[in-house]
């Protein structure tokens, strides 16, 4: 079968023909731990990406978001991600109940550089640790507990190329499909639009803190 691509690269050699090889300083700044200086970088994020990888084989991306500071760092080796309200699809859960590995990316906005961590991971409820982890009454079901392999900031080069902390770099969003639009379209909902943008809204509005 003929390929469509010019090349498609198959080899480690071939891979670091093209783009060389990590300097030593790149190679040596991962960490085994979280430090205080990655605890200051948590403490400062409101937003965090988590993968998962499913019994299927496929990858899911999650984000979790909520005030800065809003992972508690238990321990130099370990972190605790609360679980808050969303459509109980619970994808990462799902995913860890047959693969445990996990990764993560933090944010912090209008901050360049990312912090990466990478390890395996728990589904956990304890209930001096929940109440901890409230906001505005509402205790988490549930509990993210990552077993940190790996750490290590992220260079800004994706942030500053994407100029997404920029606003005057942001495209108009008023012409894009709304996630009422997305549901209908693909999951061949019966309901119009209207009808599924009044149940997020609903949800949005009563299922918030």
């Amino acid at each position: 079968m003929s390929c469509r691509f010019e090349e498609v690269i198959t080899t480690r050699d071939r891979l670091r023909q093209i783009i060389g090889n990590p300097s030593p300083a790149v190679i040596a700044k991962v960490i085994d731990h979280i430090d205080d200086i990655c605890r200051k970088f948590i403490a400062a994020s409101p937003l965090v990406v988590v993968a998962t990888r499913g019994a299927d084989g496929l990858i899911d991306v999650s984000p979790k978001g909520d005030p800065a500071g809003f992972i508690a760092v238990l321990d130099d080796k370990t972190l605790a991600i609360p679980d808050r309200l969303g459509n109980k699809r619970v994808d990462s859960f799902e995913n860890l109940l047959t693969n445990a590995e996990v990764g993560l990316i933090f944010f912090i906005p209008n901050f360049g550089y990312m912090l990466r961590v990478s390890g395996s991971a728990d589904i956990v409820r304890d209930a001096s640790l929940q109440a901890k982890l409230a906001i505005n009454g509402r205790v988490p079901d549930l509990m993210l507990i990552v077993h940190v392999n790996e750490a290590f900031w992220h260079c800004a080069k994706a942030i500053a190329r994407s100029k997404i902390w920029e606003p005057k770099a942001w495209l108009p969003v008023e012409d894009l499909p709304s996630l009422a639009e997305a549901m209908v379209a693909h999951g061949k909902l019966s309901r119009s639009i209207a009808e599924q943008q009044s149940i997020i809204d609903a949800d949005f509005e009563e299922r918030m803190y």
